[in-house]
């Protein structure tokens, strides 16, 4: 699939980059007035879509906005008016749904206040109905303010080939500014608020505040409407319904934080209340937004218990990691997942897309070479006892991260077990990991389907830990995992996958990100997968 990137839009990108030079990013101080943050839109239906700004009246009071949705972008053809309000209830974040729009369309949007002031004007899309014959996703994840540039987003900003824009979680990370993988002058220059960690409603708005700030972030939603979920930073890392590993009692009740992050989520987001939801595209594709964060996910095990009980990590692997009273999603969403995988084959619809946050395939870690440490760098004692524990786990079949969908495998084997039932034809999209990966899904020795699994915006991976040779740690990974067909461990960027109606085509594109803002396209790499085949093209 060629890309398709407009000239216009690669010039208003070039403007923007002086002004995201260090030291000019704006911070958002009281005195900061009207439409602070453009426009947004987002969880698109077939009739109706999400509209999003933010306005903050000169008095700090309530302002009602006027809301209008045309054909053409002069707005001679309007087709839809309404009103909204925004207000420090909000954040003076304001949304509107317009209904009774046509299916398929795009639209061109706007917001007017009261004073007559008018915002950047916005485009939009319904999802379509009847036949199709393609779509195209842009699917972004793990956006890092204080690890790298946003390049991604400018890039993906600059496209003219995409339908949409989903987003897998981490749009904003709680932790410090100061965390150990910061960029020092990056942090300071951005100035991103609160500089220790979000706890409160209070420091939550702040994030977004400043994350909303960049110009490239703020084109991608002004031109495109998103599928936006959260994972595990938008309130705290390794985040389960009853807490997280970084939540502890000094930060008050889990329940009053997890409420602080998920109200600001929706308030800066151009999103509707449902936790989880799905989308029609019409006879092509069916997308179903999961929740496994924050709704019914069981605390995850440690890895240490492995080693704590009789039995070693046998026995672990056989007990408690597969407890089938475990739940990634909870009861009522895995009913209404297999509701809707049936109802979407026996409707004819020939793609069965799951978006949802962590890594589904297997994963186990390969046995650690010195190729995977920069020449002159060798692991310490505490980091070699380390390794030999993970050894031994690997051995034993416990995979690495039980913070994914491997530590849940009756969960998993529930879903597979829905997705063999309804005959879909399944597409995995995820984030949360930082790196890119492709897997074949297999389910009691028969394929179920394909995962593409995007690399990150700007946070770390495993290069973080293992700063060698990528290569060799690829080939180690593959070797160790025979679901896995194809991994990149050590760069960002964002994937775009097309569907038609016999194929699907994840394409993983690579930016600069740590040191260079740049939207110059390193590399890219395409994984297909023939619909019916439910496993990828090698």
């Amino acid at each position: 699939m060629p890309l398709k990137i407009s000239r216009r839009a690669v010039l208003q990108s070039a403007t923007l980059l002086p002004a995201l030079s260090l030291g000019s990013w704006p911070a958002f101080a009281a005195t900061v007035r009207g439409f602070t943050h453009s426009v947004a839109s987002g969880d698109p239906q077939q009739r109706s879509v999400v509209l999003w700004t933010r306005f903050v009246p000169a008095d700090d009071g309530e302002a009602g906005l006027r809301v209008e949705i045309a054909e053409d972008e002069r707005f001679s053809h309007i087709v839809a008016r309404s009103t909204t309000h925004a207000g420090p209830l909000t954040d003076f974040c304001a949304h509107a749904r317009p209904a009774d729009l046509s299916p398929g369309r795009w639209y061109f949007y706007r917001f007017i206040a009261p004073t007559g002031e008018v915002s950047p004007v916005g485009r939009t899309r319904t999802l379509p109905e009847g036949s199709l014959e393609n779509v195209r996703i842009g699917v972004f994840s793990c956006a890092n303010a204080t690890s790298g540039w946003f390049n991604a987003y400018a890039h993906g900003a600059a496209r003219e080939d995409l339908d949409l824009i989903v987003h897998t979680g981490d749009y904003i990370y709680e932790s410090p500014t100061d965390r150990s993988d910061a960029l020092a002058t990056l942090a300071a220059a951005l100035a991103i608020e609160p500089g220790g960690e979000a706890v409160s409603l209070a420091d939550y708005r702040l994030r977004y505040a400043s994350y909303r700030a960049d110009p490239g972030l703020q084109e991608l939603h002004r031109r495109f409407p998103f599928i936006v979920m959260w994972d595990d930073h938008e309130v705290a890392n390794n985040s389960w319904m009853g807490g997280a590993q970084n939540h502890g009692s000094e930060e008050g009740p889990w329940e009053a934080r997890k409420t602080a992050g998920i109200r600001a989520f929706r308030e800066w987001l151009p999103v509707t209340g449902a936790d989880y939801e799905r989308y029609q595209f019409g006879d092509l594709a069916t997308l179903f937004r999961l929740e496994t964060r924050l709704v019914g996910r069981s605390r995850q095990l440690e890895l240490a218990a492995a080693f704590s009980g009789t039995g070693g990590p046998a026995a672990f692997r056989d007990g408690a990691l597969a407890d089938s009273a475990r739940t990634m999603m909870g009861t009522a969403q895995e009913r209404w997942l297999a509701d809707g995988l049936d109802a979407s084959t026996s409707a004819g619809t020939r793609w069965q897309i799951l978006a949802q946050q962590v890594i589904m395939g297997q994963t186990r870690l390969p046995p650690v070479t010195a190729e995977w440490y920069a020449p002159g760098v060798s692991p310490s004692a505490k980091e070699q006892a380390e390794l030999a524990a993970a050894a031994a786990l690997a051995k034993a079949g416990v995979p690495m991260a039980l913070d994914r969908w491997d530590g849940y495998p009756a969960a998993r084997a529930r879903l597979f077990d829905s997705v063999r039932r309804s005959d879909s034809n399944l597409i995995v999209l995820s984030g949360d990991s930082h790196n890119a990966w492709a897997f074949n899904l297999e389910h009691e020795g028969s394929p179920v389907g394909v995962e593409f699994a995007g690399q990150s915006v700007s946070s770390l991976g495993i290069e973080k830990r293992f700063g060698g040779d990528p290569a060799a740690i690829a080939r180690g990974f593959q070797m160790a995992n025979e679901g896995l067909t194809w991994c990149d461990t050590s760069r960002r960027g964002y994937m775009v996958v097309s569907l038609s109606p016999q194929q699907a085509t994840s394409e993983w594109l690579f930016l600069p990100s740590r040191e260079e803002r740049s939207t110059a396209l390193l590399d890219t790499h395409r994984m297909t997968v023939e619909r019916h085949s439910r496993q990828l093209s090698v």
